[in-house]
């Protein structure tokens, strides 16, 4: 194992939370931070990572998810929410500007970010996802109403238990899930709770639905906005064939964002954390960039006095 494939163990305080996360790669390299999926965390990256060469890759755990804090009790985790400790996050480390990656709903929520912070977004890779799918706006009232709900009952609910982390991985490998993703993903989503089991690390209120759920214009704008060069990676067995929304979504980004590619790979929706996918992305990551005069630079020219460095 080269130095490079081990990860270092990062934190930062943003806003009164605690966040942590994971980095590769040299701290002088392309600066690429990589959001994660819903319910999974910054380990997720572990196998793509390192094979991202000349990058320092930094993959923090989002709010109420691995080993980052919980939102406070009146706070909610709409994909919107995070966007200003993204900010915060990218001044902690110094970086002027970066290359964003995100998977599934991190991808969601890198495409929120760059369109609307442009000056700090150099690319956006997006794997699995691009945009939410589109809402009819005649349904907000019903949205915002099991909103309210879901976000009382699921908060009132303690973390969800399992016997031992066997049976997490085999609930995971049930929902579709591969072994080893299960596997992987294991480790950082779950806490040992003694001869009990174990408990899932994440904030129950994740399951909760959205307050706003956004239309098909509000998505056309967010499309619009993004100046940076796009990569959209899909997995053949992913999310894509089972949702028929989403290649509408990608026509609409086809001819609404100005520098848009998208590219199909074999694999599931955790296509990134098989060595074979993640060595099929990392090549074309690293291809798109150089394609754009994007696979050089610095992580900043300045760093923030005070900053935390991974």
């Amino acid at each position: 194992m080269n130095e490079t494939d081990i990860p270092r163990n990062c934190e930062w305080l943003i806003d009164g939370l605690v966040y942590r996360g994971l980095a590769w790669g040299p701290e002088n390299g392309l600066p690429v931070l990589a959001l994660h999926g819903w319910m999974d965390h910054g380990a997720s990256f572990q196998t793509l990572a390192p094979l991202l060469a000349g990058c320092h890759v930094v993959a923090p755990d989002l709010s109420g998810q691995g080993l980052s804090d919980h939102r406070a009790a009146h706070a909610t985790y709409n994909i919107w929410d995070d966007l200003p400790q993204i900010a915060a996050l990218l001044d902690h480390l110094g970086w002027r500007d970066c290359i964003l990656l995100g998977h599934s709903r991190g991808a969601n929520i890198a495409t929120l970010c760059a369109a609307a912070l442009p000056e700090r977004v150099r690319a956006l890779i997006a794997l699995e996802s691009l945009v939410p799918e589109p809402e009819d706006p005649a349904r907000f009232a019903t949205t915002l109403r099991a909103f309210v709900e879901e976000t009382r009952r699921q908060g009132a609910r303690p973390p969800r238990r399992f016997a031992s982390r066997e049976d997490y991985i085999r609930r995971r490998e049930a929902q579709g899930n591969a072994r080893a993703t299960a596997t992987a993903l294991a480790a950082r989503a779950l806490q040992d709770e003694g001869p009990g089991g174990v408990q899932m690390r994440g904030d129950p209120r994740m399951f909760a639905s959205s307050a706003v759920r956004l239309s098909g214009a509000q998505l056309d704008s967010v499309l619009q906005s993004l100046a940076c060069p796009v990569l959209n990676i899909w997995a053949a067995q992913g999310i894509r064939p089972r949702r028929p929304l989403i290649a509408g979504l990608i026509a609409r980004a086809d001819a609404l964002v100005p520098d848009y590619e998208t590219l199909e790979l074999p694999g599931d929706h955790h296509v990134h954390l098989d060595p074979a996918g993640a060595r099929q992305i990392a090549d074309a990551l690293l291809g798109f960039l150089g394609r754009k005069g994007l696979a050089r630079g610095p992580a900043s020219e300045t760093r923030e006095p005070g900053a935390d460095a991974p």
